[in-house]
């Protein structure tokens, strides 16, 4: 029977050099909300909302409004939402916290992009004034037309899962 270790313990790097800086999962994930909330800035000013707008192969642009969680699911419960998301920032931010002296780059970088994305969802629904719209999150890159409509901050919340479980993965092959 194997040993189970902590996630962080068990992502420590071989080799001495390969360690995420103490500065990495602020640094992108501050990248992140600032690229997320640009992002959907702009789309507030530059779209028409839900007329899409195709910019080549399977992407459109399209603005939608959010009072869900991933894929629109459970709206109409945008506090219950908001509060999950403020527990889940706590947590990563504890986490990240115990990672970032000892995990390697990848799990840095992931978490990073856990937490900006996060983050970035956060500030729409608490900051972002929409008229008719509040607590929404700003939605605006359709890929193909099955897909839902998302934003910056949730593809990085998307990507930043795919980079832990790889390095997880990679980490006990």
């Amino acid at each position: 029977m194997q040993e189970r270790r902590p996630l962080v313990s068990t992502l420590r790097p071989s080799r001495a050099g390969r360690r995420a800086p103490r500065l990495a999962i602020p640094v992108v994930a501050a990248v992140i909300v600032g690229a997320d909330q640009a992002s959907k800035t702009w789309a507030l000013h530059a779209l028409s909302p839900y007329k899409p707008r195709h910019i080549g192969g399977p992407v459109n642009l399209v603005l939608t409004y959010n009072r869900g969680a991933a894929f629109s699911l459970g709206t109409g419960v945008t506090p219950i939402l908001e509060g999950g998301v403020i527990v889940a920032i706590v947590g990563l931010l504890a986490f990240s916290r115990r990672a970032s002296r000892s995990a390697p780059w990848p799990v840095g970088v992931g978490l990073g992009l856990l937490l900006g994305g996060a983050i970035g969802n956060l500030v729409d629904r608490v900051l972002r004034d929409i008229p008719g719209h509040p607590g929404s999150v700003v939605d605006f890159i359709q890929g193909v037309s099955w897909w839902p409509v998302f934003n910056v901050a949730d593809a990085s919340i998307v990507v930043g899962v795919l980079v832990l479980v790889i390095a997880y993965w990679r980490q006990h092959e």
